[in-house]
């Protein structure tokens, strides 16, 4: 459908033309034409999954366009050029819960983070960072981690990194989602005076909440991956002939859809029955360190109850739910759930309680009717009644057509159904759901909140729900406002609007966070966040059109933003302790354990003797091979049949069978067979093994010979005298060690430099590449620094543990190992981003370099054959292996007293296999998702 007629060419700041994208067998756009003017607020609706995600991720560039043409700010994006050019002008916060964060920073440094890629310089970006956490509210949280904020509070942090760097054109793709009715006049106030500086900057936004969408310029409606209609909201209200914007919504859905809605229907609840509450709360306190989440709070809920708990975002509510749930202690107070108090072990209690949480709690490898299945059964539902149970939850949540598709590919309405049919797939008695409905359209709300009012009123389910829809709030018997960790006021939602003097129930929320916020310390809320602290142009370099450092941050090679990722990843893998302690003591103990553990040395083999002659001669055979260092005596054997068992069960490597009559037929001169008997399970071993019993028995037959012919038995022999070089006493801890220094110097940098990358693909951070200026080649290096100067002090430990621990003599030159190192070191994370460049799962990325890491370190580096022995592509790939060349340079330095000059051959190898693998990973990873 095409958009409003004739648009003036000079105020288009986005449009699309016959776009239409294609997900596997899903159309998720078909045939769109639109137009987006700069200096409006177009707001996008419809249902889930509908194609708003995808239009939105075209305009801003961070998906690949298949079909059509899409331009933004006048620039093709096709093209990569053009799309690095304009990237700068462009703000763009996707869908999901701080999808663009990073929960191991802090709120400063997230902020900090985006302004360095963005090209500010230090003073602008503390600047610019104040006063967007000043008008967003988050000034007093500024360092705490994102992993510990609210969901409300990542959206505002979201919006905060977004317009960082002052955009021409701000995409927002369902931004307050999860945000408190307050904090959402924040967040349009503050738009509002951003864009009173800007006024050419355009605002395009997909939201659920159709009172936001009742203040935009123009909306467009969509379903099916289609435009519906477009105008403003008065227009749409007009066309469909209806009073609110709620119900144009439906009114423009096809009738297939349309047929499907219901109005909300929830009966008064009965009066009287069960006297005991389901929920009991007394005093409940939380506290994580000096911080009080949670402050005295007290209520009872009686069975069947649907109990509303609305306040700010960051007050406590999730913490509140964890905690009648078992999942947290409380610090103090009791919560008991049917009289019972929570136990943390209490299963049977607990499994009268589904519990559907405000972040992904679904298992993403597992398909929904896998996830299903699995909660079944750790629910001890009955084997025969699953596949009814799964069934009904498809039907009853309209998951029928995407019971094989995994969560993540699924919008987030579906999302959030799932996550509710999964809560309830046992039946609970009690539902405790922490915004359940965020993110979710009109039509499929409703549905929702009708079931919740069947298992109210029907089934007498008692639902303890958290929301910041205030018409979900209408819908409850009873709600309280929470704000600081404190329950303010509990009561039903008619009596809280009389009693505050409101109009509404929103406009009662905001009196009552109002009145608590300037009990607090003084201040007038109704007064904050009205934008005067925002500049305007011209004020600093960091306002009015972007700047010349945000411009510049387009093209070249910036070590700015590649420092920028460089840091993150740094101060990530610092407050990671298991990824820490992976990288240090897992270096050291696999040096240790693998060191020992591969030995090529044969020492102090068990071995015992069958002796059929028992003379002095036979005795005196036997002592030759007792008094070797290659072997240890163990008690005579006495038949054939325990020679057998004692070598099956492993208790004897040699066993010797000398036959009767040894010692006559030795001295008549006739031919005497001694049978010695080696396990020849390993092949190597048994080798070695029978070397050694043939020499000691050349040696007995010398001496013998000596003994009884004198000095002329030996007349004329000659010796050969072998002398080994750099390892006289052939032990394999010095041979093995430093080889095994190449191979964990291969596998831990090559494991973290691979999970950095396709973590943040998992978690959807990846975005943030999609979307910023930064280059394929300074994120991968960014991403490598950090663990080149990991690898770097691996290095040393591993080396000092070797020489004092191990006691491996290092003989060669410190600075030749040191720069083989480093560029062993570059190669090896660069094989991690190359597989990372084309991973999606972290547990497939661990198999692939787990694999790839062991082959090319044991088989194929000349750890334990020589690579020159190999042959056909076994060659190859050992010449071409970077493991190869650094074990010749840990092996010459440690044992042959090599320097650089002996060892310049293997250094270009090493630097065309680092610079190879960089190269290829810059190939093959993607700047857009497809």
């Amino acid at each position: 459908m095409t958009d409003e007629a004739s648009p003036d060419p000079a105020a288009v700041i986005a449009c699309l033309r016959g776009v239409s994208h294609v997900f596997g067998k899903t159309r998720a756009l078909d045939d769109v034409t639109l137009d987006f003017q700069a200096g409006r607020i177009v707001g996008l609706i419809g249902p889930d999954g509908v194609g708003k995600s995808t239009l939105l991720s075209l305009v801003a560039g961070a998906r690949k366009v298949q079909n059509g043409r899409v331009e933004t700010l006048g620039a093709d994006m096709r093209s990569g050029r053009q799309r690095r050019d304009v990237g700068p002008r462009i703000a763009y916060m996707p869908q999901g819960l701080g999808k663009n964060l990073y929960p191991t920073l802090s709120v400063f440094e997230n902020l900090d983070f985006f302004g360095r890629l963005f090209g500010h310089p230090r003073t602008v970006r503390e600047q610019r960072i104040g006063e967007l956490l000043l008008a967003t509210g988050l000034a007093r949280f500024e360092n705490r981690p994102v992993g510990k904020l609210s969901g409300g509070m990542k959206q505002k942090l979201g919006l905060c990194c977004a317009l960082i760097h002052d955009p021409d054109l701000l995409i927002l793709d369902e931004p307050t989602t999860g945000v408190d009715p307050m904090a959402r006049r924040q967040f349009w106030t503050l738009i509002d005076a951003i864009r009173a500086g800007r006024p050419g900057m355009g605002v395009i936004v997909a939201t659920a909440y159709m009172e936001e969408a009742a203040r935009f310029d123009r909306l467009i409606a969509m379903d099916g991956g289609r435009v519906l209609a477009t105008g403003t909201p008065e227009d749409l209200r007009r066309q469909t002939g209806v009073s609110s914007l709620d119900e144009a919504f439906i009114a423009l859905m096809p009738e297939s859809k349309r047929k499907l809605h219901r109005g909300v229907v929830i009966p008064p609840r009965p009066v009287g029955g069960d006297g005991q509450p389901a929920i009991e709360a007394d005093g409940l306190t939380m506290r994580f360190g000096d911080f009080t989440a949670v402050d005295k709070v007290s209520f009872r809920l009686p069975r069947g109850e649907i109990f509303g708990f609305l306040g700010s975002n960051g007050c406590g509510k999730t913490t509140t739910m964890k905690m009648l749930t078992g999942l947290l202690p409380a610090s103090d107070g009791t919560a008991r759930l049917f009289g019972q108090q929570v136990d943390t072990g209490d299963i049977a209690t607990r499994r009268r309680v589904g519990y559907m949480s405000q972040s992904f709690s679904l298992y993403s490898e597992l398909t929904v009717r896998q996830n299903l299945d699995l909660h079944a059964r750790l629910f001890d539902l009955p084997a025969r009644d699953i596949p009814a149970r799964i069934d009904e939850m498809t039907r009853r949540f309209g998951l029928s057509e995407v019971l094989d598709v995994l969560p993540a590919a699924l919008p987030l309405g579906l999302t959030q159904r799932l996550s509710l049919a999964v809560a309830m797939i046992h039946a609970p008695e009690i539902l405790i759901l922490d915004e359940p409905t965020s993110g979710v359209d009109p039509i499929a709300r409703d549905a929702l909140w009708q079931i919740f009012a069947d298992l109210s009123r029907n089934d007498g389910v008692t639902i303890f729900i958290s929301t910041h829809f205030m018409s979900e709030a209408e819908r409850c018997d009873r709600i309280s406002f929470m704000h600081a960790g404190k329950v303010l006021i509990s009561d039903t939602p008619q009596a809280l609007v009389e009693m505050s003097g409101s109009t509404n129930l929103e406009q009662a929320f905001v009196h009552y966070l109002e009145a608590a916020i300037a009990g607090e310390d003084g201040r007038n809320p109704s007064e904050e966040n009205r934008g005067e602290t925002i500049r305007q142009p011209g004020e600093s370099p960091a306002k009015g059109a972007p700047d010349d450092a945000t411009r510049a941050a387009s093209g070249g090679l910036n070590t700015r933003r590649l420092l920028s990722y460089a840091r993150r990843e740094t101060i990530e893998l610092r407050r990671d302790p298991i990824r820490a302690a992976f990288a240090f003591l897992g270096s050291v103990l696999l040096l240790f354990v693998i060191g020992y553990g591969i030995s090529m040395d044969v020492e102090d083999l068990p071995y015992a003797v069958l002796d059929y002659d028992q003379t002095t001669l036979s005795r005196d055979y036997t002592q030759q091979i007792a008094g070797s260092r290659f072997f240890t005596e163990r008690p005579p054997i006495s038949s054939p049949a325990e020679m057998d068992r004692r070598m099956r069960s492993g208790e004897l490597s040699l066993a010797l069978e000398i036959p009767p009559g040894f010692a006559r037929d030795l001295s008549a001169g006739r031919s005497v067979t001694i049978g010695a008997w080696i396990d020849g399970a390993m092949p190597t071993r048994a080798e070695t093994a029978q070397g050694y019993v043939e020499g000691l028995h050349a040696y007995w037959l010398a001496e013998k010979a000596r003994q009884m012919i004198g000095a002329k038995a030996v007349a004329g022999n000659f010796e050969l005298e072998p002398r080994f070089r750099y390892n006289p006493t052939l032990e394999s801890l010095i041979a093995i060690v430093p080889a095994v220094i190449a191979l964990v110097l291969l596998f831990i940098p090559t494991m973290l430099a691979t999970l950095s990358i396709v973590r943040e693909k998992e978690m959807g951070s990846i975005v943030n590449l999609y979307v910023t200026p930064v280059s394929r080649l300074e994120f991968l290096l960014g991403k490598q620094l950090p663990y080149v100067a990991l690898a770097l002090i691996n290095t040393v430990t591993l080396t000092m543990f070797a020489i004092f621990v191990q006691g491996v003599p290092f003989t060669g030159s410190l600075i030749a190992l040191a720069a083989g190192a480093v560029l062993y070191a570059f190669a090896s994370t660069g094989l991690g981003l190359l597989i990372s460049s084309f991973m999606n799962s972290q547990i497939a990325a661990i198999f692939l370099a787990t694999l790839a890491t062991m082959l090319l370190a044991v088989e194929y580096s000349g750890m334990l054959d020589p690579v020159s022995s190999m042959e056909g592509s076994a060659a190859l790939i050992g010449s071409i292996n970077p493991a190869t060349h650094f074990v010749t340079i840990a092996r010459g330095t440690f044992s042959k007293a090599l320097g650089l000059a002996e060892l310049q051959g293997s250094f270009l190898p090493l630097l065309l296999a680092a610079l190879t693998l960089l190269g290829l990973s810059v190939l093959f990873l993607r700047k857009q998702a497809r």
